[in-house]
């Protein structure tokens, strides 16, 4: 059986701000903790180069999740392919 998660749009958890750090942690595979440091510290030195660089870091993170396709829809489509496979030989093992 499969399980429905619920996923809420960056922008509205309650955690973030415009979930830019978080979506770009999630994309190259970090913890964005160490991409939200260097942006505090940023704004200590020059607040408003560190929220034009935020901002513009949000337009290219909104663009790249337009232009391209889901990345999970795409893997859980596969992975949904590969398990069919597998199945199916599996059986024929057991038949056998």
């Amino acid at each position: 059986m499969e399980t429905q998660t619920n996923h809420v749009a960056l922008p509205l958890r309650s955690h973030t701000i415009l979930g830019v750090c978080e979506a770009i942690g999630e994309e190259f595979g970090f913890n964005p903790v160490y991409l939200r440091i260097p942006f505090a510290a940023s704004v200590i030195y020059s607040p408003m180069m560190a929220i034009a660089a935020y901002l513009l870091l949000g337009l290219g993170v909104l663009a790249a999740r337009l232009l391209v396709k889901d990345k999970q829809q795409v893997t859980e489509s596969v992975a949904r392919y590969a398990d069919d496979g597998a199945n199916s030989q599996v059986e024929l093992k057991k038949a056998a």
